[in-house]
């Protein structure tokens, strides 16, 4: 059953979340970075809810847009991680249920390994090492078998996924 007010909720704050990181990209203003956590606190409220509410907002319930903004929701979930880690498990069930894209589990699993320190698995989570310019991946467990890893899921090479991701 679709839930189309919850799918164009999803949308309306997949779309302020990504407005104030850009600002914050653009701007450099560190006022910027409590806009981001307050975005992210009030997303993963409501998100939490939701997930309470009706289950994991796959395809079924708003749509590839929803099911995507959703996921993303739960990636900038950081400051609660027992959520985000509640989410992956969501999120799991979801892609073997053809509900969401396989590579929403593992940029989430990536996601909640760097949160509790943990190296990540896929090689999509990366950060500025300190410079303001830099951007690079945090540690790869058995990086040896990345590309083996990356394969299985259908994700891109992580050469392809890098000339993406860092500056140019």
């Amino acid at each position: 059953m679709l839930l189309p007010g919850i799918a164009a909720e999803l949308l309306v704050r997949k779309a302020a979340d990504q407005e104030v990181r850009q600002q914050a990209s653009r701007s450099g203003d560190p006022e910027d970075g409590g806009k981001i956590t307050t975005i992210d606190r009030d997303n993963t409220a409501w998100l939490k809810w939701i997930v309470g509410e009706h289950g994991w907002p796959g395809v079924d319930l708003v749509g590839e847009e929803g099911a995507d903004a959703a996921w993303l929701l739960a990636q900038h979930a950081d400051q609660d991680l027992a959520f985000q880690q509640r989410a992956l498990d969501l999120v799991a069930h979801a892609a073997l249920a053809g509900q969401v894209p396989v590579h929403h589990y593992a940029y989430l699993l990536d996601r909640c390994r760097v949160g509790e320190g943990r190296r990540q698995l896929y090689g999509t989570q990366y950060h500025d090492n300190g410079t303001g310019t830099a951007i690079k991946a945090y540690p790869i467990e058995d990086p040896e078998r990345l590309a083996e890893r990356r394969t299985a899921l259908g994700l891109e090479p992580q050469a392809a996924y890098e000339r993406k991701v860092l500056p140019h």
